[in-house]
């Protein structure tokens, strides 16, 4: 995906040249984090863009960039009709959302849009190219082959055009073409792997072994890690009899790819024909892990348990056989056998029988039979295609990118696995943690209310609204039992000289507020609401009191449920109804309609769920946290396309683990 980068920054960047000097430098920044994969940030950067100057294409085109790398092609293809929407007559827009549907399947609106950027720029390279990629795809190869053959003719002696020229020969079953495209990519290329790889595979399947042995060789001698290599190579030997060095190609090429069916299945085949047998079954099992849906590996697993006197097992791989493939007459007949083995005589004459009237209408179910290639060490000729198509081009093993960086948000965090769950509650906090991660998020943690109440500084601290809560550590738990001490003093005097109408009162009403969040921080939640309860009798127009108070009742019926205890239904109606006395005295208080939308998601009451948290996203556009749930509610009732589109809204809006869910649900 870097070399993706590379292409597109620079092809699809125009120039804002009316933005003043404080967006420039700001998309000078992006463009820098960008580059050096901090995608998410950098999306940060191009929306402060946009909200100065949402005329210019620019930010839109660079942040839908950005959501490629992280496999956004939901937010990347919105950004980049926003970009196309404010400049029609940039190229690079064009390409890049071609690009997004190449990935995304949809291969007409991609050649589309690749001719679209041909036509303000017909002589680029790499548009040309993508273009014949998305041809060759849509099995128009001829359209493909002209324009590869544009390119050849303005650069002869490239390469990479005449390997990608033979790759399109080898989706049209084109060999005699593929293998001259090759050995032209070899000449001009030498120490390229892939073009070796390439060539080596063609002539394979031109039956000409010798050749292909050679050309593998010089693959894997000049540095192949594709495991297709090693296979292709173990099959030449195989059918040279040189068992001792096709074993050893399988065991490189497992070595490779730990997870490719194939490889075990083709050392498998061997071990059997060698009599190792017990090796031969662990590999068949391993490829049967593999790819369950392939029957032949069914076929030779139960030969082999025939071998070791395993008729149970066998005779269940037969069954499976027959049950998918009920025209395979070896199946039945093998069957029978391990019937028989296991004493079973009449469940053995059933089979015989029923595999003879099979036989005697053989010609009026030809049509209907599968054609197994039983017992071929050559993997699929379809399969070897698409990954040699897939990966050949590269030909190096894979980088583990998690351990490449320092930060959880550089590169292309929608590699780590996040859980399917939904951001917590929103609550007020003397402490709040703010992460690097969480200070991408835009969400306007903030309100009117609270602000003016710290300025009133009643209370020893200001108060924060924070999704995750500090971590006390032991001294700070001692200080705030050694705070409550002391309110606890200054409410009993408070209490002794209050009368309805005095100063008193005021202060009292505080000093219960503040003893409230000291009891919170230090978990005594009954405490907490206690406090808040009789301050809230003092005066109702806290309401940030009272969303307070149902975020500790929540707190504390959490608590009850870990420790095995029961919790009221009323307990749970209070906390709704204080959501709801916050919503309707306060209706841009978002943080009430989000969390009790997360709480109507506990109750399963989806739908209702979803209202809430667009009521949240109506007051604040910005709500991270909102989207993020949201999305994953949509997802939940099996609305895929709202809620990728949510997520993708909410990794824009900085939670970066919404791109892992994204490429997992899209």
């Amino acid at each position: 995906m870097k070399k993706l980068w590379g292409i597109i920054l620079w092809l699809c960047v125009s120039v804002g040249a009316m933005a003043q000097l404080n967006t420039d430098r700001i998309t000078a920044i992006g463009r820098n984090a960008l580059y050096f994969d901090d995608y998410v940030l950098s999306i940060q950067y191009f929306n402060q863009v946009i909200k100065l100057k949402p005329y210019l294409s620019e930010p839109y085109l660079l942040r839908a960039i950005a959501k490629i790398q992280l496999g956004d092609y939901t937010g990347a293809e919105l950004d980049c009709n926003a970009a196309i929407a404010r400049n029609p007559f940039q190229p690079g827009a064009y390409y890049t959302r071609g690009f997004i549907y190449r990935q995304t399947n949809q291969l007409e609106k991609a050649s589309q849009d690749f001719s679209e950027a041909l036509i303000f720029a017909p002589e680029n390279r790499t548009y040309i190219a993508m273009r014949a990629d998305v041809l060759a795809e849509m099995e128009q190869y001829a359209l493909a082959l002209q324009d590869i053959n544009h390119l050849l003719h303005r650069e002869p002696q490239s390469a990479a055009l005449h390997f990608e020229k033979g790759s399109i020969c080898l989706r049209s079953n084109d060999t005699i073409g593929a293998l001259d495209a090759f050995s032209k990519a070899t000449e001009y290329d030498s120490q390229n792997p892939a073009n070796w790889s390439a060539l080596g595979l063609v002539q394979l399947m031109q039956d000409n072994q010798d050749d292909a042995l050679s050309s593998l060789s010089k693959s894997i001698d000049h540095g192949s890690k594709w495991a297709g290599d090693y296979i292709n190579r173990g099959i030449i030997y195989y059918r040279k009899h040189n068992y001792r060095s096709a074993l050893n190609d399988y065991d490189k090429a497992v070595t490779l790819s730990p997870r490719d069916a194939q490889c075990y299945y083709n050392r498998g085949v061997l071990r059997q024909e060698l009599g190792d047998y017990n090796r031969a079954l662990e590999d068949f099992t391993q490829a049967i892990n593999f790819a369950p849906d392939r029957i032949e590996i069914y076929y030779q697993r139960g030969m082999v348990q025939l071998q070791l006197r395993q008729w149970q097992a066998a005779l269940q791989d037969f069954n499976t056989i027959i049950e998918r493939y009920p025209y395979f007459l070896p199946a039945y007949y093998l069957a029978a056998q391990a019937e028989t083995s296991l004493g079973n005589s009449r469940e053995a004459y059933q089979l015989r029988q029923q595999a003879y009237h099979l036989e005697q209408q053989k010609d009026s179910i030809q049509s209907l039979q599968t054609n197994m290639q039983i017992a071929d060490a050559q993997p699929q000729q379809r399969d070897r295609r698409k990954e040699f198509s897939a990966l050949a081009a590269q030909n190096q093993e894979a980088t583990d990118e998690e351990n490449q960086y320092d930060s959880d948000t550089r590169g292309t965090v929608q590699k780590h696995y996040t859980d399917v769950v939904n951001e917590p509650n929103i609550f007020l906090s003397y402490y709040a943690t703010n992460s690097n991660a969480n200070a991408l998020r835009q969400t306007n943690y903030s309100h009117v209310t609270v602000d003016n109440y710290n300025r009133s500084m009643q209370l020893p601290a200001p108060l924060r609204f924070t999704t995750k809560e500090m971590t006390l550590t032991a001294d700070m738990v001692n200080q705030h039992f050694a705070q409550i001490n002391n309110l606890s003093h200054q409410i009993d005097m408070l209490e002794q000289m209050a009368s309805p109408r005095s100063q008193n009162n005021v202060q009292l009403c505080a000093a219960y507020i503040a003893r409230a969040f000291e009891f919170a921080l230090v978990q005594d939640y009954s405490s907490a609401l206690d406090d808040v309860t009789r301050a809230i009798l003092m005066d109702g127009s806290l309401y940030f009191a009272y969303f307070c108070r149902a975020n500790w009742r929540y707190k504390l019926l959490e608590y009850k449920r870990a420790m095995g205890e029961s919790t009221e239904s009323a307990d749970f109606e209070l906390m709704m109804r204080d959501y709801d006395y916050v919503i309707n005295h306060l209706p841009d208080f978002s943080f009430a309609y989000y969390n009790k939308a997360n709480m109507l998601c506990i109750q399963q009451d989806f739908k209702a769920a979803i209202s809430y948290y667009s009521e949240a996203i109506a007051v604040d556009s910005d709500f991270a946290e909102a989207y993020f749930n949201r999305g994953l509610t949509y997802i939940y009732i099996g609305e895929n396309e709202q809620g990728i589109a949510d997520l993708s809204k909410a990794g824009e809006l900085g939670i970066y683990q919404a791109y892992n869910l994204i490429s997992r649900f899209q």
